[in-house]
């Protein structure tokens, strides 16, 4: 990887209907049961959830789904582009997705990740997240348990 590329930043901004095109392809070649339009569509908008992309160059490369309940949140959908994974843009998006429920006085933060996903595992764990339980048989296609983790969020942090 050239020092150019490892230099980019992304513009991290709210998801609109017009990036949709792109999400999709990028959710379609990310997950065995991805997501459909009409979810994302569905979120968009809402009071209790944020949509937010990476865009590179005006590209969309990235993108992450968080949703609220009370105090609580949870990391609903966390992609990035085949050609951008390995570069940091899955752990700026995370860390911009976990500073956004701090500053609306989330106190803790989950997400459910594939069991053998060990890459994404590793990439929570040092963001932070520990694991806090499991749910049996949570994904299709393959079907696979999903590991529940969580990470605590303090104002001060």
């Amino acid at each position: 990887m050239s020092t150019a590329e490892q230099l980019l930043v992304p513009e991290v901004r709210p998801m609109v209907e017009a990036d949709l095109d792109s999400v999709m392809e990028i959710e379609c070649v990310s997950f065995s049961t991805p997501w459909s339009r009409g979810s994302f569509r569905n979120l968009l908008g809402r009071d209790d959830a944020t949509l937010w992309v990476a865009a590179i160059d005006g590209s969309v490369v990235g993108y992450a789904v968080v949703w609220y309940v009370l105090r609580e949140a949870e990391l609903g959908n966390l992609a990035v582009a085949p050609g951008w994974r390995r570069r940091g843009l899955g752990r700026r998006l995370l860390d911009w997705a976990v500073e956004q429920a701090r500053e609306r006085g989330t106190e803790r933060i989950y997400l459910e990740v594939r069991v053998s996903n060990r890459s994404a595992q590793e990439l929570y764990a040092r963001r932070g997240f520990v694991p806090v339980g499991l749910r049996r048989r949570y994904y299709r296609s393959p079907v696979e348990d999903a590991r529940v983790m969580c990470r605590a969020l303090t104002p001060e942090e």
